[in-house]
C-alpha cells in the first residue's frame, strides 16, 4: 500500500506510535497479509526518522505480525492452514492453563476492572469505533490473562494473539460476531464470579471465543486456494 505525506504527521512520531498504528491496520485489514511495508514510505507517511521505522517494524517482526522474507523487505504476516492450526492448538494449551489455575471467584478489582473495558467495548461497538474496538478487546483479554497470577504464561498468551493479528481482521467489521464477542465477554465476567463450580464453564467458553475468527479465516484460505486452482492451466 503505497502512501502519501499526511499534513498532519507529528515531528518526532515514536517508534512505539507507529507499531500502534501498523498493529491496528494489520487487525483492521487495512493492511492485509503478505502487503509489502515500504520503509521509504512509511518515513514519508509518519515523518519519521529512518531509524525510528526500522526498530518499528523489527518490534513488530519481534510480535509476530511482520515477517521479512529474503530479497523482499518487510511485509504483513502470512499465516498458512498448517501454521494456524499450529498457533491455535498452542493458544489453547496457554489460556486452558490459566483458566485452570485462576482463583475464582475473581477478586472484585478485577472483576470490575473488566466490567468497565467491556462497558467501553460494547459501547466502540455499537458506536462502529473499530481501532477502539480492537485496542478494548486486547485490554480486556489482557485483564482476563493477568487474573490468573502467573505472569510469565500470561505474557506468552498476549505474545500468541499478537501472532494472529492479521487473523482478526475476517471478522472485526461483522457487526454480528461483535455483538456475539460482547456478549461473550458479560459471560466470562459473570461466571469468573462464581465460584469452582463454574471453571469448566469458564474453560470451555474461552476456548469457544476465539473460533469465529479462526473459522473466518480459514474459509478466506479456501476461497484463495480456489482461486488460484482455477487459474493454473488446464493439463
Amino acid at each position: 500500500m503505497r502512501t502519501s505525506k499526511s499534513a498532519n504527521a507529528p515531528e518526532g512520531v515514536t517508534t512505539a506510535e507507529i507499531v500502534q498504528r501498523l498493529e491496528e491496520e494489520i487487525a483492521l485489514g487495512l493492511l492485509r497479509p503478505r502487503e509489502r511495508l515500504v520503509e521509504d514510505d512509511l518515513l514519508t507517511r509518519f515523518n519519521a526518522k529512518r531509524h525510528v521505522v526500522r526498530q518499528a517494524l523489527l518490534d513488530l517482526e519481534t510480535m509476530g505480525i511482520v515477517s521479512r522474507p529474503p530479497n523482499r523487505g518487510a511485509i504483513v504476516r502470512d499465516i498458512g492452514r498448517k501454521e494456524l492450526e499450529q498457533l491455535y492448538f498452542v493458544r489453547e494449551l496457554l489460556e486452558r492453563a490459566a483458566m485452570e489455575v485462576m482463583s475464582l471467584p475473581a477478586d472484585p478489582q478485577v472483576l470490575q476492572n473488566l466490567t468497565n473495558l467491556h462497558d467501553r467495548h460494547t459501547k466502540a461497538t455499537k458506536e462502529g469505533r473499530l481501532r477502539e474496538v480492537f485496542r478494548l478487546n486486547l485490554d480486556f483479554h489482557k485483564a482476563l490473562f493477568d487474573a490468573c497470577g502467573n505472569r510469565p504464561l500470561s505474557e506468552a498468551i498476549l505474545q500468541f494473539a499478537f501472532k494472529t493479528h492479521a487473523i482478526r481482521s475476517y471478522t472485526i467489521g461483522d457487526s454480528k460476531l461483535l455483538a456475539r464477542v460482547c456478549e461473550e465477554h458479560a459471560r466470562i465476567i459473570k461466571l469468573m464470579r462464581g465460584g469452582e463450580a463454574n471453571r469448566s464453564a469458564l474453560v470451555k467458553l474461552i476456548s469457544e471465543h476465539k473460533q469465529p475468527a479462526k473459522q473466518a479465516y480459514m474459509l478466506a484460505l479456501q476461497r484463495i486456494e480456489q482461486s488460484s486452482e482455477s487459474l493454473l492451466p488446464a493439463r
